[in-house]
């Protein structure tokens, strides 16, 4: 078998196969390449989506820590002035309660001082009265130096009684 070279074979394969691939590049590697070029705009424009959404995921994610940690400050000087407005109301209840307890000092001070003087008074008028007593009882007997001491002693004792 030899193999043998026809010039108008090999022409009209060769014109074949020019016509068929301009067919095939115009019906089908056209539309193809075309479905291919939009397919990679496809993925190229889902990969910029997924590149936006991406940054906007991390600045929404940067803005939400912000918000906490302004959040934590707000809380923390929250806590912050609670505290010190219970160590003023603290405060103001001691010093009421001081100043309660001094006006209630004096004005027992001022009561004891008042009774004192009143003890005092009665005491003085009844040591006058006793004295007068005493005096009159001596003029009116004459006592012994025994009966001196018991009369001295009574009037101790009535003298104390009255403290």
């Amino acid at each position: 078998m030899a193999l043998n070279f026809e010039l108008g074979t090999m022409l009209f394969q060769l014109t074949a196969f020019i016509i068929l691939m301009l067919v095939v590049v115009k019906f089908a590697f056209k539309p193809l390449s075309g479905m291919m070029q939009k397919r990679a705009d496809y993925i190229e424009s889902q990969i910029k989506s997924a590149e936006e959404n991406r940054k906007q995921a991390e600045k929404y994610l940067e803005e939400q820590k912000q918000a906490l940690e302004q959040a934590r400050l707000e809380a923390k000087e929250m806590i912050e002035r609670a505290k010190k407005q219970k160590e003023r109301e603290a405060e103001e209840i001691i010093a009421k309660a001081q100043e309660r307890a001094e006006r209630m000092i004096q004005e027992a001070t001022k009561e004891i001082e008042r009774e004192k003087e009143k003890a005092i008074a009665s005491l003085r008028a009844e040591v006058g009265s006793l004295s007068v007593q005493l005096a009159s009882k001596l003029l009116q007997k004459e006592i012994d130096e025994k009966g001196q001491e018991q009369l001295v002693e009574r009037y101790l004792e009535q003298v104390g009684r009255l403290q």
